[in-house]
């Protein structure tokens, strides 16, 4: 534990950061992981609504510094690209 006084602060504000900062990510992920789990139940109507709301969560937190800005941009861009394309269907060995 820090001893110092301005330590002690550096504590206290990193710990309100990490709190802030895991809203910000814990919103982000499981968007994602919705909309992911959408397609692969092929429901990808549903999935493209909930393409505004992963990009307002995704600029948030680059805007808030949680992310950076290209990886905000990098994640929209793939997740776009993912619900574009047809799920491809893997044939069943025999």
């Amino acid at each position: 534990m820090p001893i110092i006084k301005s330590a002690k602060k550096a504590l206290r504000q990193s710990r309100k950061r990490k709190i802030h900062n895991t809203v910000y990510k814990q919103k982000m992920k499981t968007l994602l992981k919705e909309t992911r789990a959408l397609v692969g139940k092929e429901k990808i109507d549903e999935a493209k609504k909930n393409l505004s709301s992963i990009y307002k969560a995704l600029d948030k937190a680059a805007k808030e510094g949680v992310i950076k800005k290209n990886t905000a941009a990098r994640k929209k861009s793939r997740i776009t690209k993912f619900l574009s394309k047809p799920p491809v269907v893997k044939a069943k060995k025999k």
